[in-house]
């Protein structure tokens, strides 16, 4: 009656019918949480924060291929977290020390003009 694809999804020992599954989908929230705050200002960012999301995706990430059987699942959500806190961690790095930089800069060549 039911596709067999289908059939192994189920009755597979990180599928739908076990802890193994539902804990990594709704892990999905943090990452898209993470996505969300991309429109929000980088000074709201905070480095531990995503720091730990980072070393939390990155180390679950692994897991999920070290582990029997292996859970795409867990290994999915984990890159997409370690991801999305790079992203937001560049972003707030950026902001933090390079746009200071180039404040500096364009105030700094500004000055010259008037004086000129």
């Amino acid at each position: 009656m039911v596709n067999p694809k289908l059939q192994a999804l189920w009755n597979h020992p990180a599928g739908p019918k076990t802890i193994h599954f539902w804990a990594p989908t709704f892990k999905w929230g943090i990452t898209i949480a993470n996505i969300l705050d991309s429109s929000k200002p980088p000074e709201q960012v905070s480095y531990a924060q995503q720091t730990v999301i980072l070393g939390s995706g990155l180390i679950w990430a692994r897991w999920g291929t070290v582990i029997t059987p292996k859970n795409w699942n867990l290994v999915s959500v984990n890159f997409g977290m370690a991801v999305t806190s790079m992203f937001q961690l560049a972003r707030k790095t950026q902001h933090d020390y390079l746009s200071s930089k180039d404040q500096q800069e364009v105030e700094a060549a500004s000055e010259n003009i008037e004086d000129q």
